[in-house]
Protein backbone atom coordinates (compact mmCIF):
# COMPACT_ATOMS: atom_id res chain seq x y z
CA UNK A 1 0.00 0.00 0.00
CA UNK A 2 1.46 3.39 -1.24
CA UNK A 3 1.94 6.04 1.68
CA UNK A 4 -0.13 9.40 0.89
CA UNK A 5 1.73 12.57 1.08
CA UNK A 6 -0.31 15.62 2.72
CA UNK A 7 1.74 18.22 2.42
CA UNK A 8 0.38 21.04 4.22
CA UNK A 9 0.19 24.95 2.55
CA UNK A 10 2.98 26.43 5.04
CA UNK A 11 5.61 23.16 3.93
CA UNK A 12 4.93 24.41 0.51
CA UNK A 13 5.79 27.99 0.36
CA UNK A 14 8.68 26.84 2.73
CA UNK A 15 9.80 24.36 -0.07
CA UNK A 16 8.90 26.94 -2.50
CA UNK A 17 11.24 29.68 -1.54
CA UNK A 18 13.98 26.57 -0.54
CA UNK A 19 13.43 25.96 -4.69
CA UNK A 20 13.72 29.57 -5.78
CA UNK A 21 16.77 30.00 -3.45
CA UNK A 22 18.85 26.91 -4.74
CA UNK A 23 17.66 28.14 -8.73
CA UNK A 24 19.00 31.74 -7.57
CA UNK A 25 22.08 30.51 -6.27
CA UNK A 26 22.75 27.83 -9.03
CA UNK A 27 22.19 30.90 -11.90
CA UNK A 28 24.76 33.27 -9.91
CA UNK A 29 27.44 30.51 -9.80
CA UNK A 30 27.11 30.66 -13.88
CA UNK A 31 31.10 32.22 -15.14
CA UNK A 32 28.98 34.82 -16.96
CA UNK A 33 26.78 36.07 -13.59
CA UNK A 34 29.85 37.65 -12.17
CA UNK A 35 32.54 39.89 -13.91
CA UNK A 36 34.94 37.84 -12.11
CA UNK A 37 34.04 34.26 -14.33
CA UNK A 38 33.44 32.81 -10.44
CA UNK A 39 31.83 32.70 -7.49
CA UNK A 40 31.51 30.94 -4.52
CA UNK A 41 28.74 28.74 -3.84
CA UNK A 42 28.29 29.82 -0.47
CA UNK A 43 28.53 33.68 -1.83
CA UNK A 44 25.79 32.46 -4.51
CA UNK A 45 23.68 30.85 -2.04
CA UNK A 46 24.13 33.93 0.30
CA UNK A 47 23.57 36.70 -2.49
CA UNK A 48 20.34 34.55 -3.70
CA UNK A 49 18.72 34.29 0.29
CA UNK A 50 19.29 37.13 0.64
CA UNK A 51 17.48 39.05 -2.60
CA UNK A 52 14.55 36.10 -2.02
CA UNK A 53 13.93 36.76 1.24
CA UNK A 54 14.09 40.87 0.21
CA UNK A 55 17.23 41.60 3.06
CA UNK A 56 19.66 43.25 1.13
CA UNK A 57 22.42 41.85 3.50
CA UNK A 58 25.88 41.03 0.80
CA UNK A 59 28.97 39.55 1.04
CA UNK A 60 29.85 40.37 -2.02
CA UNK A 61 29.31 44.35 -3.39
CA UNK A 62 26.38 44.26 -6.01
CA UNK A 63 27.88 46.97 -8.04
CA UNK A 64 31.44 45.30 -8.97
CA UNK A 65 30.98 41.78 -8.66
CA UNK A 66 27.96 41.22 -10.79
CA UNK A 67 27.11 41.63 -14.87
CA UNK A 68 24.27 42.96 -15.95
CA UNK A 69 22.56 38.65 -16.10
CA UNK A 70 23.59 38.33 -12.20
CA UNK A 71 21.84 41.78 -11.39
CA UNK A 72 18.90 40.57 -13.64
CA UNK A 73 18.81 37.84 -11.83
CA UNK A 74 19.09 39.07 -7.95
CA UNK A 75 16.57 42.09 -9.30
CA UNK A 76 13.99 38.60 -10.26
CA UNK A 77 14.49 36.94 -7.20
CA UNK A 78 13.30 40.24 -5.73
CA UNK A 79 10.37 41.19 -7.26
CA UNK A 80 9.49 36.72 -6.43
CA UNK A 81 10.42 37.11 -3.05
CA UNK A 82 8.68 40.31 -2.01
CA UNK A 83 5.52 39.71 -3.59
CA UNK A 84 5.47 35.58 -2.63
CA UNK A 85 5.98 33.15 -5.41
CA UNK A 86 2.60 31.48 -5.05
CA UNK A 87 1.49 35.30 -5.99
CA UNK A 88 3.40 33.81 -9.84
CA UNK A 89 2.01 30.82 -9.93
CA UNK A 90 -1.40 32.09 -8.99
CA UNK A 91 -0.86 34.27 -11.66
CA UNK A 92 -0.16 32.02 -14.78
CA UNK A 93 -3.36 29.95 -13.30
CA UNK A 94 -5.19 32.93 -14.21
CA UNK A 95 -3.06 33.32 -17.52
CA UNK A 96 -3.44 29.96 -18.77
CA UNK A 97 -7.52 30.04 -17.43
CA UNK A 98 -6.68 26.66 -15.36
CA UNK A 99 -9.31 25.90 -12.24
CA UNK A 100 -8.13 25.72 -9.07
CA UNK A 101 -8.99 24.08 -6.16
CA UNK A 102 -10.36 24.52 -2.29
CA UNK A 103 -6.53 23.55 -1.00
CA UNK A 104 -5.13 25.61 -4.01
CA UNK A 105 -6.78 28.66 -3.15
CA UNK A 106 -6.18 28.40 0.79
CA UNK A 107 -2.47 28.29 0.07
CA UNK A 108 -2.86 31.16 -2.71
CA UNK A 109 -4.48 32.95 0.21
CA UNK A 110 -1.64 31.93 2.91
CA UNK A 111 0.97 33.03 0.42
CA UNK A 112 -0.66 36.51 -0.87
CA UNK A 113 -1.26 37.59 3.27
CA UNK A 114 -5.45 37.66 2.60
CA UNK A 115 -7.76 37.23 5.74
CA UNK A 116 -10.93 36.23 3.52
CA UNK A 117 -10.92 33.25 0.94
CA UNK A 118 -13.74 34.88 -1.51
CA UNK A 119 -12.48 36.91 -4.07
CA UNK A 120 -8.54 35.79 -3.87
CA UNK A 121 -7.87 35.64 -7.36
CA UNK A 122 -9.24 38.91 -7.99
CA UNK A 123 -6.84 40.17 -4.96
CA UNK A 124 -4.08 38.47 -6.92
CA UNK A 125 -4.95 41.02 -9.79
CA UNK A 126 -5.26 43.97 -7.78
CA UNK A 127 -1.62 42.92 -6.25
CA UNK A 128 0.28 42.39 -9.52
CA UNK A 129 -1.55 45.69 -11.15
CA UNK A 130 -1.07 47.71 -8.27
CA UNK A 131 2.59 46.59 -7.58
CA UNK A 132 3.48 47.42 -11.13
CA UNK A 133 1.76 50.68 -11.44
CA UNK A 134 3.55 51.54 -8.00
CA UNK A 135 6.94 50.42 -9.64
CA UNK A 136 6.77 52.02 -12.81
CA UNK A 137 6.01 55.39 -10.96
CA UNK A 138 8.86 54.71 -8.43
CA UNK A 139 11.25 54.07 -11.40
CA UNK A 140 9.85 57.30 -13.56
CA UNK A 141 10.96 59.62 -10.81
CA UNK A 142 14.50 57.96 -9.82
CA UNK A 143 15.40 57.36 -13.50
CA UNK A 144 14.41 61.06 -14.05
CA UNK A 145 16.75 61.84 -11.15
CA UNK A 146 19.37 59.72 -11.84
CA UNK A 147 20.07 61.28 -15.16
CA UNK A 148 19.86 65.01 -13.86
CA UNK A 149 22.72 63.59 -11.68
CA UNK A 150 24.72 63.16 -15.18
CA UNK A 151 24.50 59.14 -15.16
CA UNK A 152 23.19 59.09 -18.90
CA UNK A 153 19.99 58.25 -19.94
CA UNK A 154 20.57 54.30 -20.51
CA UNK A 155 22.30 53.92 -17.03
CA UNK A 156 19.68 56.43 -15.11
CA UNK A 157 16.74 54.67 -16.32
CA UNK A 158 18.19 51.04 -15.08
CA UNK A 159 19.39 52.55 -11.86
CA UNK A 160 15.67 54.42 -11.38
CA UNK A 161 14.05 50.73 -12.27
CA UNK A 162 16.56 48.49 -10.01
CA UNK A 163 15.88 50.72 -7.11
CA UNK A 164 12.33 51.20 -7.70
CA UNK A 165 11.55 47.73 -7.31
CA UNK A 166 14.25 46.74 -4.33
CA UNK A 167 12.35 49.95 -2.49
CA UNK A 168 9.04 48.71 -3.28
CA UNK A 169 9.64 45.01 -2.25
CA UNK A 170 11.37 46.42 1.19
CA UNK A 171 14.76 44.28 -0.77
CA UNK A 172 17.57 46.73 -0.05
CA UNK A 173 19.91 45.92 -2.79
CA UNK A 174 21.40 49.13 -4.38
CA UNK A 175 23.87 48.98 -7.48
CA UNK A 176 25.48 52.37 -6.80
CA UNK A 177 28.92 50.88 -4.96
CA UNK A 178 30.25 50.24 -1.55
CA UNK A 179 28.12 52.94 0.60
CA UNK A 180 24.34 52.52 -0.76
CA UNK A 181 22.45 55.44 -0.58
CA UNK A 182 24.94 57.88 2.00
CA UNK A 183 25.70 59.74 -1.35
CA UNK A 184 22.36 60.79 -1.31
CA UNK A 185 21.93 61.97 2.05
CA UNK A 186 21.12 65.47 0.61
CA UNK A 187 18.79 64.68 -1.84
CA UNK A 188 15.48 64.73 -1.07
CA UNK A 189 14.26 64.54 -3.95
CA UNK A 190 15.89 60.83 -4.00
CA UNK A 191 15.11 60.10 -0.37
CA UNK A 192 11.68 60.69 -0.02
CA UNK A 193 10.94 59.03 -3.27
CA UNK A 194 12.27 55.81 -1.84
CA UNK A 195 11.05 55.76 1.19
CA UNK A 196 7.47 56.43 0.04
CA UNK A 197 8.24 53.21 -2.02
CA UNK A 198 9.18 51.30 0.95
CA UNK A 199 6.03 52.36 2.85
CA UNK A 200 3.77 51.53 0.07
CA UNK A 201 5.24 48.11 0.17
CA UNK A 202 5.51 47.57 3.86
CA UNK A 203 1.90 48.17 4.46
CA UNK A 204 0.20 45.17 3.02
CA UNK A 205 -2.10 44.70 0.31
CA UNK A 206 -4.88 44.55 2.65
CA UNK A 207 -4.21 48.37 3.15
CA UNK A 208 -3.93 48.65 -0.36
CA UNK A 209 -7.54 47.21 -0.55
CA UNK A 210 -9.22 49.79 1.84
CA UNK A 211 -8.01 52.55 0.61
CA UNK A 212 -8.42 51.57 -2.86
CA UNK A 213 -11.87 51.29 -2.25
CA UNK A 214 -13.09 53.55 0.63
CA UNK A 215 -10.52 56.31 0.08
CA UNK A 216 -9.79 58.84 2.57
CA UNK A 217 -12.95 57.77 5.04
CA UNK A 218 -10.52 55.71 7.81
CA UNK A 219 -13.74 54.32 9.45
CA UNK A 220 -14.76 52.53 7.28
CA UNK A 221 -11.60 50.61 7.26
CA UNK A 222 -11.18 46.86 8.41
CA UNK A 223 -9.65 46.65 11.72
CA UNK A 224 -6.82 45.08 10.34
CA UNK A 225 -6.06 48.41 8.12
CA UNK A 226 -6.61 51.00 11.10
CA UNK A 227 -4.51 49.19 13.11
CA UNK A 228 -1.35 49.33 10.29
CA UNK A 229 -1.80 52.76 9.40
CA UNK A 230 -1.88 54.03 13.38
CA UNK A 231 1.12 51.80 14.14
CA UNK A 232 3.12 52.93 11.03
CA UNK A 233 2.58 56.45 11.16
CA UNK A 234 3.29 56.00 14.96
CA UNK A 235 6.79 54.39 14.16
CA UNK A 236 7.58 56.65 11.20
CA UNK A 237 7.11 59.96 13.04
CA UNK A 238 7.89 58.66 16.66
CA UNK A 239 10.90 57.47 15.12
CA UNK A 240 11.76 60.27 13.13
CA UNK A 241 11.75 62.74 16.03
CA UNK A 242 14.16 59.69 18.14
CA UNK A 243 16.57 59.41 15.71
CA UNK A 244 16.97 63.30 15.24
CA UNK A 245 17.63 63.78 18.90
CA UNK A 246 20.08 60.63 19.35
CA UNK A 247 21.79 61.26 16.07
CA UNK A 248 22.48 65.13 15.42
CA UNK A 249 25.67 64.74 17.87
CA UNK A 250 26.93 61.63 16.17
CA UNK A 251 25.80 59.93 12.62
CA UNK A 252 23.89 63.03 11.53
CA UNK A 253 26.73 65.84 13.23
CA UNK A 254 28.45 66.64 10.09
CA UNK A 255 24.73 67.83 8.10
CA UNK A 256 22.90 70.69 8.22
CA UNK A 257 19.06 71.08 9.52
CA UNK A 258 16.75 70.28 6.92
CA UNK A 259 19.23 67.12 6.73
CA UNK A 260 19.38 66.07 9.76
CA UNK A 261 15.18 65.96 9.68
CA UNK A 262 15.60 64.69 6.20
CA UNK A 263 17.84 61.78 7.51
CA UNK A 264 16.39 60.81 10.63
CA UNK A 265 12.91 60.42 8.85
CA UNK A 266 14.76 57.93 5.74
CA UNK A 267 16.34 56.16 8.76
CA UNK A 268 13.47 55.30 10.33
CA UNK A 269 11.36 54.47 7.13
CA UNK A 270 14.25 52.42 5.82
CA UNK A 271 15.33 50.46 9.18
CA UNK A 272 11.45 48.63 8.89
CA UNK A 273 13.09 46.43 6.56
CA UNK A 274 14.16 48.40 3.55
CA UNK A 275 18.01 48.41 4.33
CA UNK A 276 19.06 50.92 2.34
CA UNK A 277 21.18 53.47 4.42
CA UNK A 278 21.80 57.91 3.72
CA UNK A 279 23.94 57.58 6.31
CA UNK A 280 27.25 55.21 8.10
CA UNK A 281 25.57 52.86 10.55
CA UNK A 282 28.81 52.09 12.48
CA UNK A 283 28.19 56.01 13.49
CA UNK A 284 25.34 55.63 15.61
CA UNK A 285 24.84 56.47 19.03
CA UNK A 286 24.54 53.51 21.92
CA UNK A 287 20.82 54.98 21.98
CA UNK A 288 20.43 55.47 18.25
CA UNK A 289 21.65 51.49 17.94
CA UNK A 290 19.29 50.73 20.92
CA UNK A 291 16.31 52.27 18.46
CA UNK A 292 17.62 50.26 15.16
CA UNK A 293 17.60 47.01 16.96
CA UNK A 294 13.60 47.59 17.86
CA UNK A 295 12.91 48.77 14.65
CA UNK A 296 14.60 45.74 12.53
CA UNK A 297 12.90 43.57 14.87
CA UNK A 298 9.40 45.12 14.19
CA UNK A 299 9.41 45.17 10.62
CA UNK A 300 6.80 45.77 8.04
CA UNK A 301 3.12 44.84 8.16
CA UNK A 302 1.60 41.36 7.65
CA UNK A 303 0.88 40.87 4.03
CA UNK A 304 3.60 42.97 2.70
CA UNK A 305 6.67 42.70 0.93
CA UNK A 306 8.50 43.65 4.34
CA UNK A 307 9.57 41.33 7.40
CA UNK A 308 10.27 41.58 10.82
CA UNK A 309 7.53 40.61 13.59
CA UNK A 310 5.68 42.96 12.34
CA UNK A 311 3.58 46.10 12.84
CA UNK A 312 0.38 44.50 14.29
CA UNK A 313 2.15 42.27 16.42
CA UNK A 314 3.85 44.74 18.01
CA UNK A 315 0.32 46.70 18.18
CA UNK A 316 -1.81 43.85 19.98
CA UNK A 317 1.29 43.45 22.08
CA UNK A 318 0.80 47.19 23.54
CA UNK A 319 -2.78 46.73 23.50
CA UNK A 320 -2.65 43.81 25.55
CA UNK A 321 0.20 45.30 28.29
CA UNK A 322 -2.50 48.37 28.27
CA UNK A 323 -5.71 45.97 28.75
CA UNK A 324 -3.95 43.83 31.20
CA UNK A 325 -3.15 47.48 33.38
CA UNK A 326 -6.22 48.44 33.04
CA UNK A 327 -7.63 45.09 34.83
CA UNK A 328 -9.73 43.95 31.53
CA UNK A 329 -10.29 40.92 30.39
CA UNK A 330 -10.51 41.70 26.32
CA UNK A 331 -8.49 43.95 23.84
CA UNK A 332 -10.99 46.28 22.41
CA UNK A 333 -9.67 49.32 19.87
CA UNK A 334 -11.79 50.83 17.68
CA UNK A 335 -14.88 49.77 19.47
CA UNK A 336 -14.08 46.06 18.25
CA UNK A 337 -12.41 43.23 20.48
CA UNK A 338 -8.96 41.21 19.36
CA UNK A 339 -9.59 37.36 19.32
CA UNK A 340 -7.29 35.93 22.13
CA UNK A 341 -5.84 33.06 19.84
CA UNK A 342 -4.41 36.77 18.51
CA UNK A 343 -2.76 37.50 21.55
CA UNK A 344 -1.08 34.20 21.53
CA UNK A 345 0.24 34.29 18.40
CA UNK A 346 1.41 37.44 18.80
CA UNK A 347 3.02 36.03 21.87
CA UNK A 348 4.68 32.92 20.30
CA UNK A 349 6.29 34.98 17.39
CA UNK A 350 7.47 38.06 19.65
CA UNK A 351 9.56 34.86 21.55
CA UNK A 352 10.12 32.96 18.24
CA UNK A 353 12.22 35.86 17.40
CA UNK A 354 13.98 36.67 20.69
CA UNK A 355 14.83 33.16 21.19
CA UNK A 356 16.25 32.91 17.78
CA UNK A 357 17.71 36.26 17.60
CA UNK A 358 19.91 35.20 20.87
CA UNK A 359 20.47 32.01 19.68
CA UNK A 360 22.31 32.84 16.01
CA UNK A 361 23.58 35.65 17.79
CA UNK A 362 25.77 33.33 20.84
CA UNK A 363 26.51 30.74 17.81
CA UNK A 364 28.46 33.62 14.97
CA UNK A 365 30.16 35.05 18.30
CA UNK A 366 31.44 31.72 18.88
CA UNK A 367 32.09 30.82 15.48
CA UNK A 368 34.31 34.70 15.04
CA UNK A 369 35.34 34.55 18.54
CA UNK A 370 38.98 35.63 16.69
CA UNK A 371 38.26 37.95 14.43
CA UNK A 372 37.69 41.03 16.68
CA UNK A 373 34.51 42.18 16.11
CA UNK A 374 32.51 43.91 18.39
CA UNK A 375 29.02 42.49 19.73
CA UNK A 376 26.95 45.20 18.99
CA UNK A 377 28.33 45.03 15.22
CA UNK A 378 27.43 41.03 15.28
CA UNK A 379 24.18 41.52 16.89
CA UNK A 380 23.75 44.27 14.65
CA UNK A 381 24.14 42.00 11.38
CA UNK A 382 21.85 39.27 13.16
CA UNK A 383 19.18 41.21 14.30
CA UNK A 384 19.18 43.21 10.48
CA UNK A 385 19.39 39.69 9.01
CA UNK A 386 16.03 38.39 11.00
CA UNK A 387 14.18 41.36 10.48
CA UNK A 388 15.28 40.84 6.66
CA UNK A 389 16.49 44.41 7.11
CA UNK A 390 19.64 44.33 5.56
CA UNK A 391 21.35 47.71 6.70
CA UNK A 392 25.20 46.60 7.83
CA UNK A 393 27.91 47.72 9.74
CA UNK A 394 30.19 46.28 6.88
CA UNK A 395 31.71 43.32 8.89
CA UNK A 396 29.09 40.95 6.40
CA UNK A 397 31.61 40.26 3.24
CA UNK A 398 34.51 39.41 6.36
CA UNK A 399 32.65 36.28 8.42
CA UNK A 400 33.60 32.99 7.80
CA UNK A 401 31.73 30.66 5.72
CA UNK A 402 29.48 29.15 8.47
CA UNK A 403 28.87 32.96 9.66
CA UNK A 404 27.36 33.44 5.72
CA UNK A 405 25.30 30.41 6.05
CA UNK A 406 23.65 30.73 9.90
CA UNK A 407 22.96 34.71 8.84
CA UNK A 408 21.20 32.44 5.49
CA UNK A 409 19.43 30.52 8.12
CA UNK A 410 18.52 33.61 9.79
CA UNK A 411 17.46 35.72 6.57
CA UNK A 412 15.47 32.83 5.87
CA UNK A 413 13.78 32.51 8.99
CA UNK A 414 13.06 36.11 9.05
CA UNK A 415 11.31 35.84 5.49
CA UNK A 416 9.14 32.94 6.08
CA UNK A 417 7.75 33.31 9.92
CA UNK A 418 8.73 31.39 12.42
CA UNK A 419 5.10 30.42 13.41
CA UNK A 420 5.06 29.33 9.19
CA UNK A 421 8.45 27.19 9.56
CA UNK A 422 7.27 25.95 12.86
CA UNK A 423 3.76 24.51 11.23
CA UNK A 424 5.89 23.67 8.51
CA UNK A 425 8.25 21.40 10.23
CA UNK A 426 5.57 20.32 13.15
CA UNK A 427 4.35 16.60 12.40
CA UNK A 428 0.15 16.47 12.74
CA UNK A 429 -0.65 14.58 16.33
CA UNK A 430 -4.01 12.40 16.11
CA UNK A 431 -6.21 11.56 18.47
CA UNK A 432 -8.07 13.15 21.07
CA UNK A 433 -6.60 16.38 22.90
CA UNK A 434 -6.13 15.33 26.78
CA UNK A 435 -7.05 18.04 29.12
CA UNK A 436 -4.36 18.42 32.05
CA UNK A 437 -5.70 19.97 35.51
CA UNK A 438 -4.39 23.73 35.84
CA UNK A 439 -1.98 24.64 39.17
CA UNK A 440 -0.94 28.27 39.45
CA UNK A 441 2.25 29.47 39.12
CA UNK A 442 4.09 32.87 40.13
CA UNK A 443 5.53 34.91 37.08
CA UNK A 444 6.69 38.63 36.77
Amino acid sequence: MKRKFNISPAQIIVLGFLGIILLGALLLCLPFASLSGSTSFVDAIFTSTSATCVTGLVSLTTATHWTLFGKIVILILIQIGGLGFMTFISLTAIIAKKNIGLKERKLIMQSAGSIELNGIFALIKRIVFGTLLVEGCGALFLSFRFWTLGFGFGKGLWYGVFHSISAFCNAGFDILGNDSFISFHNDPFILITTSLLIIIGGIGFIVWGDIVKHGLKFKKYRLHSKLVIVTTATLLFGGTLLFYIAERGYAFVDLNEGEKWLNAFFQSTTLRTAGFASVDQAELSPGGTVISFLFMLIGGSPGSTAGGIKTITFAVMILNAVSFARNKDNITVFKKRIEPSTIKHACAIIAIYLVAACVITVAITMIESGSGFSLDDIVFEVVSAIGTVGLSRGITPLFTAGSKLLLCLTMFFGRMGGLTLLLAIAEKQSGSKIERPYEKILIG
